[in-house]
């Protein structure tokens, strides 16, 4: 009895007991109390040992053991070999994502960043794994490369559910070779599934996995769906959705509240609050074919100030926290833009109805309401939501055709006060020392077919800026109101370079005659005042990427730490809550300090990391397909000579941008001519060992189109004329130069010789890491 007593009062003793019994009506002991009652025992106990010191019934046991489990899916325990539980904090476990090569080795990323770096997974280590799997992993020593090793002690979650990739049949056994290239083995179907659907060998099929992979056994599927023949119409989007995990369909329950939103504003709709905008003439300025508008623009002249209104969407009025649209919505974490097909973050009745801010119908929206000085100082702001009718949907081009001609046009007066004010507000952003990287876009144009007619290039005009610019000042203010208030927000950061990604950029740089200032710690204006040094060299493409490589890349995060590339103490994300998730959730934090409240998701910490993943996701997705439609529309090229300019080079050759066109193919450094040619990764040039024959970043050459291969998205050149002989023989790069060169690339970019007879640039070659470009996927991405 007294030991019973004992048990009882060990469980009463859960200092969130009453946080339970709000959630649930039979509680169990909390996630916080089961770790505690681990660390004081000092040792692992099995999951059953631990039910009995807690006194969890038989009839709880199950329930019991669910918590436990899913504990250790959150990393907070880990269920070892012989089914003790473990606090992880003990081992010093780390819960990471495997992001796999497809040459087969791998790492383990924290989903918590810790600033210590990922973890290097060797080819044996990787056995077992797929990518995107959760795992934990023990931290280990450090590799001679100077990478974090790690031991994966147990996957937490598959990420692999379903597979797209190649059917086909190899010595009797049928097999998916997968699209993605980083799920480096075959997989075996299994035969009754084939009988049902009949698949031709080499089509695109879609398989569930049965059963995973291991040290000594591959993954077993059994085939769900066949796409099709790989060169049909859609069929690359068809693929890269699936490849990449794109959630595409929306849930029934989330179609069915989307039905229930009504299609006009309601007179309920209107609260006290929601302030009455309908006769202020605001307008949308977008592209020629978006079919979403999710913010709309005034300004006005105010003495010597400015009043500049930007109107925003609310989509926080219709689609509530975990309501069904929600769940849905947080999922997708993103809109993903493909040529000729969108697949929205919201159903279309919210993205293209009633949250689109479409002209002459009432909207509600969500207003940064700012007063800028003529310095270009946002003086004062406001937030609040309101109607709002947009006077006119206006297109990039129509805008500048008018700014630039002048004379007299629709809304002329607020779109000239518009223009004072983006004027006034770039220089201001150069005076603050924004880095800006131009970089060609391009649209592909289709005909009725759904073929390529023509490539061309994307021209950025003064709209597109003006509208950036408005952006920006919205985005800004959001942080700022957020921070004040001291209210939770995933924010835009974007830090500058490490210690030593900084250390490999100087070095680079002051080989190729230039510097950058700052120090240890150069400011944006040091980067954008290196920039300006070399934007009329021929090499500039590849200096801005080696300047992008030195920074960080950009996430969402709960802590602020600011925007170093557009030189932002703090900046959020605020103006897209149509297309982004965080800009919902930053709608909903303002709402609630608007009404003295709080708003609080599950996790922030969580929420950052995945709608940055998502956001990776959606570019590689995007990058996919773009990569895909420019290789079929070469292979009607094949044969044909064009001019071009090196856009990129590696140890296996060179990289050309086709004059017109603007697609990038390769020629294979044993194309380049009859001699030995050697990389020299410090010079960022490939030269021939006995001719002195050099080719440079920039350089012009004239090659022709020998392969545009469907199944690697790649397009081989052969060389027809080009090259400078070097007026003097170039030295070997040093062991140090060579290795200042590689960064943080993982293969190794050693000089490389190739003797031209007897090979052919049908050979291998892998992704372009010289000067891998930086494109903004969708419109306004910051």
């Amino acid at each position: 009895m007294n030991k019973n007593t004992k048990f009882l009062n060990l469980r009463e003793k859960d200092p969130f007991l009453e946080r339970e019994r709000q959630r649930y009506e039979n509680p169990l002991p909390s996630r916080e109390w089961v770790i505690d009652i681990l660390e004081q025992e000092g040792v692992p106990l099995k999951i059953a040992a631990l039910a009995q010191k807690l006194s969890i019934t038989d009839a709880e046991y199950e329930f019991f053991e669910r918590r436990i489990k899913a504990m250790a899916r959150d990393g907070q325990v880990l269920i070892n070999r012989r089914g003790a539980v473990c606090v992880a904090d003990k081992l010093a476990l780390v819960k990471c994502r495997i992001e796999a090569h497809k040459d087969g080795f791998g790492f383990a990323v924290p989903l918590t960043p810790t600033g210590e770096g990922d973890f290097v997974l060797y080819e044996r280590q990787m056995r077992g794994l797929m990518h995107g799997d959760i795992v934990t992993v023990r931290p280990g020593g450090i590799d001679r490369r100077g990478r974090r090793e790690g031991q994966v002690l147990d996957i937490v979650e598959r990420a692999q559910k379903q597979v797209v990739g190649r059917y086909y049949i190899e010595r009797g056994v049928a097999i998916l070779d997968p699209e993605d290239q980083r799920l480096t083995q075959s997989i075996i179907l299994e035969p009754a599934s084939l009988t049902e659907m009949n698949p031709q060998s080499g089509q695109v099929v879609v398989a569930e996995i049965v059963s995973y992979p291991d040290a000594h056994r591959p993954a077993v599927a059994k085939l769900i769906e066949v796409l099709g023949d790989y060169a049909d119409s859609g069929m690359e989007i068809e693929i890269a959705v699936r490849k990449h995990q794109l959630p595409y369909i929306f849930s029934e329950a989330c179609m069915q509240a989307a039905e229930n939103i009504p299609d006009h504003v309601q007179a309920k709709d209107w609260d006290e609050d929601r302030v009455d905008l309908r006769d202020l003439p605001l307008v949308t300025i977008d592209g020629e074919t978006a079919r979403d508008f999710d913010d709309a623009v005034y300004a006005e002249k105010i003495g010597r100030n400015f009043r500049l209104v930007v109107a925003i969407a609310d989509v926080s009025h219709y689609v509530r926290p975990d309501d069904a649209i929600d769940k849905d919505a947080q999922e997708r974490a993103t809109s993903v833009y493909f040529p000729r097909r969108v697949i929205p973050m919201l159903p279309e009745r919210l993205s293209n109805g009633i949250c689109s801010l479409n002209p002459d119908v009432e909207r509600l929206c969500m207003v940064c309401d700012m007063v800028v000085t003529y310095a270009g100082n946002i003086k004062e702001y406001k937030f609040y939501p309101a109607v709002m009718r947009s006077k006119a949907r206006l297109t990039y081009t129509q805008v500048w055709e008018w700014l630039e001609k002048g004379g007299d046009y629709p809304h002329k007066q607020p779109i000239e006060t518009l223009y004072k004010l983006f004027k006034i507000l770039q220089k201001k952003r150069h005076q603050r020392g924004a880095v800006e990287f131009e970089s060609l876009e391009t649209q592909m144009m289709f005909d009725d077919n759904g073929k390529i007619e023509r490539i061309v290039p994307v021209v950025r005009n003064d709209a597109h800026k003006l509208i950036e610019e408005c952006m920006l000042a919205a985005n800004v203010c959001a942080a700022e109101f957020l921070l004040k208030n001291k209210h939770s927000a995933l924010f835009r950061n974007h830090l500058g370079p490490t210690p030593e990604k900084l250390a490999t950029l100087r070095e680079q740089l002051g080989l190729l005659g230039l510097h950058l200032g700052g120090g240890d710690n150069p400011a944006p204006k040091d980067y954008a005042k290196l920039a300006e040094q070399f934007s009329s060299r021929p090499d500039s493409e590849l200096l801005q990427v080696m300047m992008l490589r030195s920074m960080q890349q950009a996430v969402y995060e709960p802590d602020n730490k600011g925007h170093f590339g557009l030189a932002y103490e703090a900046y959020t994300h605020f103006t897209s809550p149509i297309r982004r998730y965080p800009d919902l959730t930053v709608h909903r934090a303002i709402k609630a300090v608007l009404k003295q409240k709080k708003y609080t998701p599950k996790s922030w910490q969580a929420l950052g990391v995945h709608t940055s993943f998502c956001e990776r996701r959606a570019d590689d997705a995007s990058r996919d397909v773009e990569n895909w439609l420019k290789t079929y529309y070469m292979r009607d090229k094949v044969g044909e000579v064009f001019g071009g300019r090196i856009s990129g080079m590696a140890n296996f050759g060179i990289f050309v941008t086709l004059d017109d066109i603007h697609i990038e193919g390769m020629v294979h450094i044993s194309d380049l001519g009859e001699d030995y040619f050697n990389f020299r990764p410090e010079i960022m040039a490939i030269e021939g060992e006995r001719s002195g024959v050099r080719f440079g970043m920039g350089d012009r050459v004239v090659v022709k189109v020998a392969r545009a291969d469907l199944d690697t998205s790649k397009i081989d050149l052969t060389l027809i004329s080009g090259g400078e002989k070097s007026n003097k023989r170039g030295k070997k790069p040093s062991d140090k130069a060579a290795k200042s060169a590689k960064g943080n690339n993982s293969r190794s970019h050693a000089t490389v010789k190739a003797k031209a007879k007897g090979k052919s640039s049908d050979a291998k070659h892998g992704g372009k890491p010289s000067a891998a470009k930086s494109k903004r996927r969708g419109k306004k991405k910051h």
